[in-house]
C-alpha cells in the first residue's frame, strides 16, 4: 500500500464557528490525505457574529515548529496557507515554504484578506502588499473577488460578471507570480456561482459553477479551499479539483440551510464528507 500523501495546512483555528483548522483537518483527512497543522493562532470562537472572543497569537511558535519538523526530516506533498495575521506571519511563512518546498511539492496560497468588499479589520494596506509578494512562492493562490482586487488595487465590483471580465482579472492575478489562479466567487448570471481557473502554463482557462446560492456563509473559503486541496492530493488536476470543491461547498450550504444550521456557526460539510471520500478513492 503507497503512503498517505501529507499535506501541512498553516492557517488559525476557531474552537466554535467552523473555519481554519477544524475545518481544513476533516476534509484533508476524508480525501484520504494526512494533514498536519501549524495554528497561526488560537481563537475561542471566529471573529465574526461572535463578541468577546478569545485569542492566543501563535507567531513565536511557528518558527519553532518549522525547526523541529526540519530536524525530524518531515516531508510535505503540499503546503497550505491561510489566515496570517501579522507582517511577521506573511515572513515566517516564506521561510517555511523555502525550507520545505521540494520539486514534488505543491503550495496553495489562500490569500486571507476580506470578503464582499471589505478588507477584515484587522488588516491593512501593507498587509495586502505583503500577502500578494506571498502569492509568488505558491504553485495555487485562490482569492476571492475581494482579495483580487485589492491585491491588485483595484475597485472592488460585486454582481454578475462577464467572461471577458473574469479572464482578464486571472491573467492579472496570474502577474503576481502563481503558475495557478482559482478565483472564487465567479457569477455569469442569477442562477449560477462558482469558481474560475487558469493555469499558466497551458493558458487554459476553465469555468466551473454550480447553483447560486444567496446569502453569506461563514467558512465557505476554508472548506472550498480544503475540498480543493484534498482532492489536488488525490492526482485531480485542477479544473476536475475545482469543480468538485465548488459543488461540495454548494452541497454543504444547501444541507445547512435545510436544517436551519445558525449562520455563525458555518456550513454543514460534515454530512458531505463520506461521499466526498467515495469520490476521490482510487
Amino acid at each position: 500500500m503507497d503512503r498517505l500523501k501529507r499535506v501541512m495546512a498553516i492557517h488559525d483555528i476557531s474552537g466554535v464557528g467552523k473555519c481554519s483548522l477544524t475545518v481544513v483537518l476533516p476534509i484533508i483527512s476524508a480525501a484520504g490525505v494526512e494533514c498536519s497543522v501549524m495554528p497561526t493562532a488560537v481563537l475561542s470562537t471566529h471573529t465574526s457574529e461572535f463578541t468577546g472572543f478569545t485569542f492566543l497569537d501563535m507567531t513565536e511558535e511557528m518558527p519553532k515548529i518549522s525547526n523541529h519538523w526540519q530536524k525530524e526530516q518531515i516531508e510535505f506533498d503540499a503546503i497550505y496557507s491561510g489566515y496570517l495575521g501579522s507582517l511577521e506571519q506573511i515572513d515566517i511563512v516564506k521561510e517555511i515554504f523555502a525550507t520545505f518546498k521540494t520539486p514534488k511539492s505543491m503550495i496553495v496560497v489562500d490569500p486571507v484578506l476580506g470578503d464582499d468588499g471589505e478588507l477584515y479589520s484587522m488588516f491593512t494596506s501593507e498587509h495586502v502588499k505583503k500577502m500578494a509578494e506571498l502569492c509568488n512562492h505558491a504553485d495555487i493562490i485562490i482569492p476571492n473577488r475581494t482579495e483580487a482586487a485589492f491585491m491588485l488595487s483595484r475597485e472592488y465590483k460585486p454582481g454578475i460578471m462577464k467572461r471577458n471580465e473574469v479572464d482578464e482579472l486571472l491573467h492579472s492575478l496570474a502577474q503576481l507570480g502563481s503558475k495557478n489562479v482559482v478565483l472564487t466567487g465567479v457569477q455569469f448570471d442569477e442562477n449560477e456561482m462558482g469558481a474560475a481557473c487558469y493555469n499558466t502554463e497551458t493558458s487554459e482557462i476553465f469555468y466551473l459553477l454550480n447553483e447560486n446560492i444567496a446569502g453569506l456563509y461563514h467558512g465557505t473559503g476554508d472548506v472550498f479551499g480544503s475540498f480543493l486541496v484534498g482532492a489536488l492530493m488525490r492526482e485531480r488536476d485542477l479544473p476536475e479539483a475545482v469543480q468538485t470543491a465548488v459543488d461540495f461547498t454548494c452541497f454543504s450550504i444547501r444541507l445547512s440551510l435545510e436544517d436551519k444550521t445558525p449562520r455563525r456557526m458555518g456550513v454543514r460539510f460534515e454530512s458531505v464528507l463520506p461521499e466526498y471520500g467515495l469520490l476521490l478513492r482510487d
